[in-house]
């Protein structure tokens, strides 16, 4: 089997919006049994969360859907990123921003991009921040994660080939038809 395919999540704090991202698309990507095709993380641009646990209302957020934050860490991006990951995808503009000033000779640049590129609905194309907000701020931000990894796993099952295995273990809709 080829090297998974190295997928990092992008926020600013890594304490809401990317480990979010990251536990929707591992279940995604575990329900279509591609988990051996990828290996998943997330991270933020700032360091004043490091090794905090996921905010409690987005662990909430995520308990109320069936998923876990209760592993998390907080952990920061760091310039060897952009070497060791094939896909970095940011939450919003700011973290885009943050994000590219590290790849100092601009050899990086195609991986890096919004997440929300590949939302059917991209509004801005900025996943909002909901850490100042309420529960509804959240929500909002899972019911955008949650359709926009969908997008985004049709998409990397296209790019990288794995349309073949999806044939012979069923196809992603199959897979999330049957959880």
């Amino acid at each position: 089997m080829p090297d998974p395919i190295r997928i990092q999540f992008v926020c600013l704090g890594n304490i809401c919006r990317s480990p979010l991202a990251k536990v929707v698309f591992r279940d995604k990507v575990n329900d279509a049994g591609l988990e051996d095709h990828f290996d998943i993380v997330s991270s933020g641009t700032g360091n004043w969360h490091v090794d905090e646990k996921a905010d409690d209302r987005m662990r909430k957020t995520a308990q109320r859907k069936g998923l876990s934050l209760e592993d998390h860490r907080a952990s920061q991006f760091q310039a060897e990123d952009l070497e060791t990951y094939d896909h970095i995808f940011v939450m919003d503009k700011s973290n885009l921003n943050d994000v590219l000033h590290l790849d100092e000779d601009d050899e990086y640049g195609g991986k890096v991009r919004l997440f929300r590129e590949f939302d059917p609905e991209p509004d801005d194309y900025q996943v909002p921040d909901p850490y100042h907000g309420g529960r509804e701020g959240f929500q909002n931000v899972y019911e955008i994660v949650d359709r926009t990894a969908d997008m985004l796993l049709h998409r990397l099952v296209d790019e990288y080939d794995l349309a073949e295995y999806l044939e012979e273990h069923g196809s992603v809709e199959e897979q999330e038809h049957e959880s």
